[in-house]
């Protein structure tokens, strides 16, 4: 089962929404309402927010599972990544015109039998072992230069698990795609912000 396949508009109205989530929630306005406008949007899907200053980490959360509409999920993970993220403080006001939003929207999860189903930089890795979870979706292989099993360790890592542990029966490996997107690639078309 792949992810949705997002228009460009569809696309430029979540980054609209992510925005719109943010600066709201910063500026102490709470989380604004959203109203889905296409089938795609209305669809439960999970999805990442991802908040950069200067290509810098500033903040990511996300649904792994589909557990609202798109829309809906993106408005939510990114007011939460702006001010919940707990590795970061959370976004000042002053940042507001600084942050670049990028957003992941996930595929269902896919038990793999064998880590050799795992293509870098296609798939994001989900490790889970009772109670602990760690994800790294598929862009950080890639922007970091991981192997298969360097990308396996760091996720063993985000889970709070030995790097070796996916080598370990017990241990469950998902995989997935993302439709990843953001407000930049819109500015370098169109010669405007989203």
């Amino acid at each position: 089962m792949k992810a949705v396949n997002l228009t460009d508009e569809e696309k430029i109205e979540l980054l609209r929404i992510a925005r719109n989530s943010i600066t709201s929630t910063v500026n102490g306005e709470g989380l604004p309402e959203v109203e889905p406008k296409t089938e795609n949007l209305k669809t439960p899907c999970g999805a990442f927010v991802t908040i950069t200053i200067n290509d810098s980490l500033r903040g990511c959360i996300g649904y792994v599972e589909p557990v609202k509409s798109l829309a809906e999920t993106v408005n939510e993970v990114a007011a939460k990544s702006a001010l919940e993220d707990p590795r970061f403080p959370p976004v000042e006001p002053y940042e507001l015109d600084k942050i670049e939003i990028e957003i992941s929207v996930l595929s269902p999860l896919t038990r793999v039998k064998s880590v050799d189903e795992i293509k870098v930089g296609e798939n994001g890795i989900m490790i889970k072992r009772g109670w602990r979870r760690g994800l790294l979706l598929p862009q950080v292989a890639i922007e970091h230069n991981l192997t298969r099993e360097e990308f396996l360790e760091h996720t063993c890592l985000k889970a709070g698990l030995p790097p070796d542990c996916w080598k370990d029966k017990e241990t469950e490996i998902y995989i997935f795609t993302a439709i990843v997107f953001k407000e930049s690639d819109f500015k370098q078309k169109t010669g405007e912000g989203v």
